[in-house]
């Protein structure tokens, strides 16, 4: 029975000093009682000699200093996992909030993990297809990859994320594939669209959620994405799944992180947010992989809200570094209408010439990738002086790629939430854009797919092969 301490000396907001304890250690859980027998959870921060500073999981209103007990616990925080916690719905600290039982763990693990040994990884090469085309097309989420949507304030960011977690696969096989879906200091409406968004397409059932809401205490914020990778590491690596986690929002994180360095007094680092900011962020991300011998994987989008738009911000800035890419949202293609709004340009996926290509997407992806990008480019380029001297001034070809530029945002990027396209809808909507500008300026295309590709006739023989092999 763990030994009960009534010396509890003071408390100061979320933090609690306790005097005399012994065999105490740091991140041990511990369990305040009240006089009234209601319980509170908390966690060791600190230890110095026989001084314990705790940090509060619940609010500290109503701890009275003299009988109040605390009993530390023996263990850091765990989660109960099974893979029964499929189509559940759990709150921060892992307990159910969907009027469900109780999970019957098969086993219980501590919820901080091990990032993955580096020579144990597989490299990531499998494509994932996620029915987006800017996503799929363009900048290729292969699996065991991590790759961030860079997003801000208003974008929907929720919409583009239900919508990837509703659709994504990986093709080919009929090896099981989950989602764990956390989400983080997100109001009760986000929350319960979420929820609603894979009930009524189905998702749900391979789907396990996490919601900590913006009025949960922030040191709650802190656990719910390690919950949700433990949950992930067991459901991948014990039960050979693949395994897509999707974390939003890590801005609210990053803030709790800050709001608790704060109230240990800590020294701020940038812009006020803790030194070790960047080594807590990568104690997150680099649980996902692949591993060798293991048939499952993780593959990870955490999605971030950049303050004032500022990709240079601390958050974003460490994320880029620490992760494979970025999916970049543009206020001025959400102002255009375009759905979902990906810049396509500053986006960038570090692997997806791993995933894509003969017997993983198809042998064209790559030239056709590089020549939508390259004239996607020149086109916004054509627009840009148009508006500046006038459309007298672009020689024709320019107004071909101008041309090209508006109806790539509007039938290639702009999809909407619901459409799920394979990657070879993606492709044919990159060819028939392809065929607005004359064959010789697609110089980065091989001669073998233009003849192939390049006709439209030849392009709806292929469609029709491909419909037969479904």
């Amino acid at each position: 029975m763990p030994k009960e301490y009534r010396t509890i000396q003071e408390v100061a907001g979320p933090l609690m000093l306790v005097r005399g304890v012994e065999g105490v250690t740091y991140d041990e859980l511990g369990e305040i009682e009240l006089a009234n027998g209601e319980k509170r959870r908390c966690k060791v921060l600190e230890i110095d000699g026989g001084n314990a500073l705790v940090q509060l999981y619940e609010a500290s209103t109503g701890i009275n200093l003299e009988s109040s007990k605390v009993r530390f616990l023996g263990h850091t925080m765990e989660l109960g996992v099974s893979e029964d916690m499929l189509s559940r719905v759990f709150d921060g600290m892992g307990r159910p909030i969907d009027g469900g039982p109780d999970i019957l763990p098969d086993e219980r693990r501590d919820i901080n993990g091990l990032p993955m040994n580096p020579a144990a990884r597989s490299y990531p090469q499998e494509f994932i297809q996620t029915g987006v085309s800017a996503i799929d097309g363009l900048n290729t989420l292969v699996r065991g990859q991590k790759l961030p949507i860079f997003s801000a304030s208003g974008l929907p960011h929720a919409e583009l994320a239900a919508q990837i977690a509703r659709q994504a696969k990986v093709r080919g096989t009929d090896e099981p594939f989950a989602v764990v879906f956390a989400a983080m200091g997100i109001t009760f409406e986000e929350s319960n669209f979420f929820v609603e968004s894979f009930r009524e397409t189905g998702a749900i059932d391979r789907t396990v959620l996490f919601v900590n809401l913006a009025n949960d205490p922030a040191v709650e914020r802190i656990a719910t994405p390690r919950m949700a990778l433990t949950a992930a590491e067991y459901l991948a690596f014990e039960k050979g799944m693949h395994v897509l986690v999707i974390m939003t929002d890590i801005t609210n994180y990053a803030d709790s992180l800050r709001e608790i360095s704060a109230a240990r007094k800590e020294v701020p680092g940038r812009r006020g947010y803790p030194g070790y900011m960047y080594t807590d962020l990568a104690s997150l991300y680099e649980r996902a992989g692949r591993q060798k011998g293991k048939q499952g994987s993780i593959t990870m989008i955490p999605i971030l809200t950049m303050p004032e738009d500022d990709k240079t911000h601390p958050i974003p800035d460490l994320t880029g570094y620490i992760t494979e890419g970025q999916i970049i949202l543009s206020r001025e293609l959400y102002r255009k209408g375009v759905e979902p709004p990906i810049d396509v340009l500053p986006s960038l996926s570090r692997l997806k010439d791993k995933g894509i290509g003969k017997g993983k997407t198809r042998a064209d992806h790559a030239n056709t990738m590089n020549q939508l990008f390259a004239a996607y480019a020149r086109g916004k380029d054509a627009k840009e002086l148009m508006m500046i001297l006038g459309e007298a001034a672009l020689t024709d070809i320019d107004k071909l790629y101008a041309q090209f530029a508006d109806a790539f945002e509007k039938e290639y990027v702009s999809q909407g939430y619901k459409a799920d396209r394979s990657i070879e809808e993606t492709l044919a909507i990159g060819w028939k854009l392809l065929r607005i500008l004359p064959r010789a300026e697609l110089k980065r295309i091989k001669d073998e797919f233009l003849d192939n590709y390049y006709d439209p006739e030849d392009e709806k023989k292929t469609l029709a092969a491909a419909e037969k092999l479904k």
